[in-house]
């Protein structure tokens, strides 16, 4: 214990050199500084008088700093002012309180932050001499919500080998090593360590930070961050050749993604490409949501090779000249920034996988294993399989093109009425669209977050959470979030073109979409639309039958798409009397002339086939106790219609009833004793 001079203090002050005297002085074991307000601790001075205490290195602290990494004015140190509440320290993000140093261009730091990186820019690192150094976590630095920031480069710092707590920032050790110039990356002036006074962006990645350290050209208005700093040479270990930094600023338009971009170009002379420092280490193979089998980087293809060179995902044409993803398989091409902008939206495949037949993608996954939904057991003479058995049928399936009585038959996949080309099953009530009975039994999808496929299943009853119905067909399900997706949006969202009897052309769906559907008038957001016209369609609209039946008339009501008659007397619809808009779709009798509101004919439930799928409320653990003890069956009256035995009111829209003879069991179905979304068969 020292005696020394009281810095401005009214009493005489002690140095406490230990933690041991510290004790001694304060009893308590607490006690903050008078400067910079933070817990103090050895060495420090102490006032035995009236508990007054200052670190060491705040006593000390000089009154002006003319700092290495901002050589535009003095820091200054100064009192807060008590009305100033958001006083943030510009190195280390944190608040400041009491004393700080303060420059002009309202920079603020702590007094440790200021001394510390003035120390750095000097390279006089003693008090970090025995500090520990901590390995990366390179097995959860991807796994941390809110990872703990380096200071300097406000990277995670678990990326990298670091310094311990211990030292009181935060700081990797190749952050506190950094040159304090760099001239050899394509800018015509030195590059120096500064702080970023000026709030510059960075000319790379573009973005800006208030903290931290950045290279920058003060001449020029220029910033680039410590991580962003390109590298001279970058080699990439499925390639041949290494990339080369190209040390001079110009505007170039990269070979690997076919974006223009003016800064930061790499190039191969040997194969004669120029690319973006991130685009080196694009993925050659990668399975991405949007496509069902793996999709290649090549630096250019040929005219020839494809028929379609329209982005799979947005549309616009790609360029080839420069690089794309593409599937020669089914002729599919993606510009590399639609396939890739989105992290987890795709998957890299091994090197080792690289050569396997693409139709085989699927196996090599997270867990999947392509197995084909259905087994072909006869083909006609013409190679068309006649006979089938599908997974989820118990009996095979024979094919036909049509039907007589097909108004009256329904897809059990996807619900909608039975057209050209589809399955039936001779022994029982079943009819598969071709296209459905082909779709596989695992699927991505790429409006689904969650990296593991949906799973084929067939349901009991759904309610599908992107369109709103409940059905009790095909969907999907992810069996990681639990959730379902029936078969008729899986199909309408598919990428590719897609058609409608209401339209000439064909349909891509555009996800970024901000209109009105053309058939509803219903404002959407994402819509499957015309390159050609102004016509859009939401994926509702899209699914809904073509042909429907209603018990205000005894004929099969066609979905009709232009108003043919311009009378305004008859744009009224016939089942509620209310008026239609004669530019929305609606469903027509041509022998009758009666016309009405899509949502009048369908009503709430479109898409439950009755009298199937039957539901034992006691058997399953979804239902609460008292349900009913047999068999019910989804129904929904025409004429006759029995009280529910629940709230006495008529079921005059879909109810469970009863299969057993004589039990005069009917619900309705708002007033069932459960609450679930799904239930599979």
């Amino acid at each position: 214990m020292e005696g020394s001079q009281n810095f401005g203090h009214e009493h005489p002050l002690q140095l406490l050199l230990n933690e041991e005297q510290m004790m001694m002085s304060n009893q308590s074991g607490v006690a903050g500084c008078s400067r910079c307000g933070e817990k103090v601790s050895a060495p420090c001075f102490s006032c035995v008088v009236c508990g007054f205490y200052l670190h060491k290195k705040c006593a000390e602290a000089p009154s002006e700093i003319y700092h290495p990494f901002h050589r535009d004015h003095p820091l200054v140190l100064q009192q807060i002012p008590s009305y100033y509440t958001g006083c943030v320290c510009s190195f280390c993000g944190e608040t400041c309180k009491m004393l700080v140093y303060r420059c002009t261009c309202e920079l603020d730091f702590h007094i440790k932050c200021a001394l510390f990186t003035y120390d750095i820019a000097e390279k006089n690192l003693k008090e970090l001499e025995h500090v520990a150094l901590e390995d990366p976590l390179i097995s959860t630095k991807n796994k941390l919500e809110h990872p703990t920031m380096c200071f300097a480069c406000w990277e995670p710092l678990a990326n990298y080998t670091y310094f311990s707590a211990d030292c009181g920032f935060n700081l990797h050790k190749k952050c506190v090593d950094l040159p304090l110039k760099i001239n050899d990356i394509g800018h015509k002036h030195p590059l120096s360590l500064q702080f970023n006074s000026k709030q510059l962006s960075c000319d790379v990645c573009g973005e800006t930070r208030q903290s931290g350290f950045v290279y920058c050209c003060p001449p020029c208005n220029s910033a680039i961050h410590i991580e962003c700093v390109p590298p001279p040479i970058v080699e990439v270990k499925c390639r041949q050749h290494a990339f080369t930094l190209f040390r001079r600023r110009a505007p170039f338009i990269c070979d690997a993604c076919g974006i223009q971009a003016d800064y930061v170009a790499y190039i191969c002379c040997s194969c004669n490409i120029i690319l973006h420092e991130k685009c080196i280490s694009l993925p050659r193979v990668i399975k991405s949501k949007w496509h069902d089998h793996r999709i290649f980087h090549t630096y250019f293809l040929l005219r020839e090779d494809f028929k379609r060179w329209d982005c799979l995902i947005c549309h616009d044409e790609v360029n080839v000249s420069h690089g794309s993803y593409s599937c020669s398989d089914c002729n599919f091409i993606f510009h590399v920034k639609c396939v890739t902008e989105i992290e987890g939206s795709y998957f890299i495949v091994s090197l080792e996988n690289e050569d396997e037949k693409s139709s085989d993608s699927l196996a090599i996954l997270q867990d999947i294993k392509y197995v084909d939904p259905i087994t072909v057991i006869e083909r006609n003479d013409a190679g068309k399989a006649t006979k089938i058995k599908h997974f989820m049928h118990v009996h095979n399936l024979v094919s036909r093109d049509e039907i007589a009585d097909r108004y009256d038959k329904c897809c059990d996949g996807c619900r909608l009425p039975i057209s050209a080309s589809f399955y039936y099953c001779s022994l029982c009530d079943f009819f598969l669209h071709k296209a459905c009975a082909e779709l596989p039994k695992m699927k991505h999808v790429w409006y689904h977050r969650c990296q593991k496929p949906l799973i084929l299943n067939s349901y009991k009853f759904l309610e599908c959470p992107i369109c709103g119905y409940l059905s009790n067909g095909f969907g999907y399900r992810c069996n990681e979030c639990v959730r379902d997706i029936c078969f008729r949006c899986v199909i309408a969202l598919s990428p590719g073109a897609s058609t409608c009897p209401g339209h000439d052309h064909p349909l891509f769906y555009y996800k970024g979409y901000r209109g009105q559907c053309s058939a509803c008038g219903n404002d959407v957001r994402g819509a499957l639309r015309c390159k050609d016209c102004n016509f859009g369609l939401c994926h509702i609209c899209f699914s809904l039958p073509t042909t429907a039946q209603h018990k205000c008339d005894k004929h099969v009501l066609a979905l009709t798409y232009h108003e043919s008659n311009n009378y305004s007397e008859s744009h009224y619809c016939d089942i509620c009397e209310e008026a239609r808009d004669p530019n929305h779709w609606f469903y027509h009798c041509a022998i009758c002339d009666n016309s009405a509101h899509i949502d009048c004919v369908l009503g709430r439930y479109p898409y439950i086939k009755l009298g199937h799928h039957l539901i034992r409320l006691s058997e399953s653990v979804i239902y609460n106790k008292g349900n009913h003890p047999h068999f019910l069956a989804f129904v929904k009256k025409m004429y006759y219609y029995p009280e529910c035995v629940k709230c006495g009111e008529p079921c005059q829209d879909l109810a469970l009833e009863c299969i057993v003879s004589g039990c005069n069991y009917t619900v309705h179905w708002e007033c069932r004793e459960w609450s679930t979304t799904a239930f599979l068969s």
